[in-house]
């Protein structure tokens, strides 16, 4: 059996490894979550050479999914319910590149009943990496027939 390369990641101070978040962001992880800080729902994951492109960047479709998981995460903290994504718009601004602690925050804006907007942002040091807004729809449970 392989060690787990991510068993020597030392996560930044105040994160822990994130569990049952379900394959997809099991395989793409691992992430990590700082426990509740004010409105922002904070997320990170460190970038090992398999989440590269061939420029040997972080790749767009892992930092896309990345803020995804990090918006509906910021809902589930507002709302205490499941959500999926029904718009998602994604602005990249700058690299990332393996080696780097890639870390996220995002909030709710506006909740209603069945929907939620969401904004955040990836981050490297300094500087922002990937900015995005999504509209999810909140997925409440059906009375049994």
């Amino acid at each position: 059996m392989k060690p787990d390369p991510a068993a020597e990641i030392v996560p930044p101070e105040g994160f822990i490894r994130s569990q049952g978040r379900g394959d997809f962001s099991t395989i793409n992880g691992p992430y990590y979550h700082r426990a509740q800080q004010g409105d922002l729902t904070e997320q990170a994951f460190f970038a090992e050479q398999r989440h590269a492109n061939g420029l040997g960047l972080v790749h767009g479709g892992m930092l896309t999914a990345f803020l995804d998981g990090l918006l509906a995460a910021a809902v589930w903290r507002e709302t205490q319910t499941r959500s999926v994504t029904i718009h998602l718009s994604v602005d990249f601004l700058h690299m990332a590149r393996v080696g780097e602690w890639v870390m996220g925050d995002a909030r709710v804006t506006r909740a209603t009943r069945d929907v939620a907007f969401v904004e955040g942002r990836a981050y490297v040091g300094g500087h922002d990496v990937v900015r995005a807004s999504g509209v999810f729809k909140l997925m409440h449970r059906r009375a049994p027939s």
